[in-house]
């Protein structure tokens, strides 16, 4: 007999159903990644939404490899002993997005626990290569929580990204199960340190719905990031990667994200997106325009 949450898992709703991706924009840019040896967290993370994203040339580039020191219980991408760090990396990542032609970009990583500032310096580098070649675009990172380090935040920081994001994920109860190399106040005092150190850049954090959260502690930890100062929120439905990962508590009805958005927007966020396909940086060019045109 199929269990509760079996049974929750086999009706997906209909709202989360997107077209297979495949058109032409998609394809051109999954051969550049490919030319480019370049690893995209849309395909790594098996993002729905990387069909629409392509078609609109945005792509979330996954630096240091596509190999993760840890093992979140949600994560799609594959872990395990990374591959030696290629120092090449950022100048070929620059090059995508000139001739990508982009207007912003998304930077994340896998997490590098194996390096003395977790990958820090190569972030910093991309946005410096980036700024080089294509100095009118905007940079938003995506950082991992660098096992605490303000030393590697800094190396981050002082490179001047437009946003820097680090996600929350979950709400504290469930951080032990699901993201077990993680610490739920250690990802809160990244994301103020983050802000005292570049008071005027914007920062960023998302919340996963759906892996067993009660609706209060969801309100409770969207309002611990609003007090790390944070200015952007995205809030999203969580999608099962395959049977080894947690499964799915619940479904969030797009008027419940509607609901969350409200509610987000109270507490002081300068723009919230939230929905069943939003993920960090599910539409992140348009968050950076709501959320400056909210200063």
């Amino acid at each position: 007999m199929a269990t509760a949450l079996t049974q929750i898992a086999a009706r997906k709703p209909a709202w989360l159903k997107v077209p297979a991706p495949g058109g032409p924009n998609y394809l051109a840019l999954k051969h550049l990644m490919r030319e480019l040896k370049l690893h995209t967290v849309c395909e790594e993370a098996h993002c729905p939404n990387v069909g629409e994203c392509w078609e609109h040339k945005a792509a979330t580039f996954m630096i240091l490899g596509d190999v993760c020191t840890r093992n979140c219980a949600y994560c799609a991408v594959a872990h395990g002993t990374p591959a030696p760090l290629d120092v090449g990396e950022p100048v070929r990542l620059a090059e995508a997005v000139r001739q990508m032609a982009l207007q912003h970009v998304v930077i994340t990583s896998v997490d590098r626990d194996d390096l003395p500032n977790g990958g820090a310096e190569v972030f910093a580098a991309c946005i410096t290569e980036i700024r080089r070649r294509t100095p009118g675009t905007s940079v938003e990172v995506l950082i991992p929580d660098f096992k605490g380090s303000e030393q590697a935040l800094r190396l981050v920081v002082d490179a001047q990204p437009d946003i820097l994001n680090h996600n929350l994920e979950t709400i504290e109860r469930l951080y032990r199960l699901a993201r077990p190399g993680g610490r739920y106040a250690r990802a809160l005092e990244l994301l103020r340190r983050a802000k005292q150190l570049a008071p005027g850049a914007l920062t960023k954090s998302g919340i996963i719905c759906g892996l067993g959260e009660e609706w209060d502690e969801l309100l409770g930890a969207m309002r611990d990031v609003r007090a790390q100062g944070v200015d952007i929120l995205t809030l999203g439905q969580y999608l099962r990667p395959s049977n080894r990962h947690l499964p799915i508590a619940r479904y969030y009805t797009p008027a419940e994200f509607a609901e969350l958005r409200r509610l987000g927007m109270a507490m002081g966020y300068r723009h919230v997106e939230a929905g069943p396909l939003v993920r960090s940086s599910y539409h992140a060019w348009e968050q950076v325009e709501h959320a400056t045109a909210a200063v």
